[in-house]
């Protein structure tokens, strides 16, 4: 703790009146450095610490990353499973996982924050977690510079806003100069492939289409509602995609093979099977929404510049 001294007197003396003013405003220094700190979060609701957050836990994978990118990482106390990045991430206790939490465990680690995926943790659990009277914070980015201002934003959390903001300066940079290299490009049409059975796509609210539509693309399904529909075969064949994308762990090569969508190759007369557009990335770097994302959106701008290279050229 920092002590300040400025003596005082009983005394209109210009000395010891500088004095006294030197005391007020030392206090009123004292009692900013202690403010409370207050954000929005990503529900729209205030969050208020009366300090910085010294123990933390988060309750999804693309938070952790989050938190560890803002400067974090000493605070975290715990985190849900699939945490895994960065590597040290692994090494955090278990708190459940985005389906079932550990109630119990969570109390026991004592946390002063908790940062909660709005849509991905269990609402019912969510409730008992706001009985438990801990400050939390719902984390749902959208888009692309959301993921800089939840940077900023638990930056200003932890008390580690100088990491924070550099880490969202950097990011922003990324997200820059491919939007500079790729938006402009001719547009390849997009199926972006959640899951096979049922059949599941994204809609244009979702941040994997903004990242679609940095790289020059057109996501076809952007219009549906809600924000992971239920496609039909038919409706694929019908918008006729140009590109097919999916994520699988660990598919970073523009030409892994994967059940899910080496099943299109029954319809050959499908643009994107017609020219091999069939592309994996790593679901890790372009389904978190977190700085890797920019990395995901990295290997979708390449493999759409790839499809742009397959394009038979036009009869004269």
């Amino acid at each position: 703790m920092i002590r300040f001294a400025c003596p005082l007197h009983r005394s209109t003396h210009p000395r010891h009146v500088a004095r006294f003013l030197c005391a007020v405003s030392l206090g009123l220094a004292a009692l900013t450095a202690h403010a409370a700190i207050t954000v929005t979060d990503d529900s729209g609701a205030t969050v208020t610490l009366a300090a910085p957050a010294q123990r933390v836990i988060s309750l999804a994978p693309h938070v952790t990353e989050l938190l560890y990118a803002a400067g974090g990482g000493a605070k975290m106390v715990g985190a849900v499973s699939y945490s895994d990045y960065p590597p040290e991430a692994k090494q955090l206790p278990r708190v459940g996982d985005n389906k079932a939490l550990d109630l119990e465990r969570i109390v026991a680690l004592k946390p002063d924050l908790i940062v909660v995926w709005r849509h991905g943790n269990a609402q019912r659990q969510l409730d008992r977690l706001r009985e438990l009277h801990i400050p939390l914070f719902f984390s749902e980015p959208r888009h692309l510079d959301d993921v800089a201002v939840s940077l900023t934003k638990l930056g200003q959390l932890l008390g580690t806003s100088a990491t924070a903001d550099a880490a969202a300066a950097a990011y922003r940079d990324d997200i820059a100069r491919l939007r500079v290299q790729y938006a402009s490009r001719p547009v390849v049409s997009v199926f972006y492939q959640v899951w096979d059975k049922p059949l599941m796509t994204l809609n244009g609210e979702h941040m994997i289409s903004d990242v679609i539509a940095l790289c020059g693309g057109r996501n076809v399904f952007a219009q549906l509602q809600p924000l992971v529909p239920t496609v039909s075969t038919e409706a694929v064949l019908a918008a006729n995609p140009e590109a097919i994308v999916t994520a699988a762990p660990g598919a970073t090569r523009p030409d892994t093979t994967l059940p899910q969508l080496d099943t299109w190759r029954a319809w050959p007369g499908l643009a994107a099977v017609a020219s091999n557009n069939l592309f994996a990335i790593d679901g890790d770097l372009i389904n978190r929404p977190a700085p890797r994302i920019a990395q995901g959106a990295r290997e979708l701008c390449e493999d759409l510049d790839l499809a742009r290279s397959r394009r038979k050229p036009r009869a004269p």
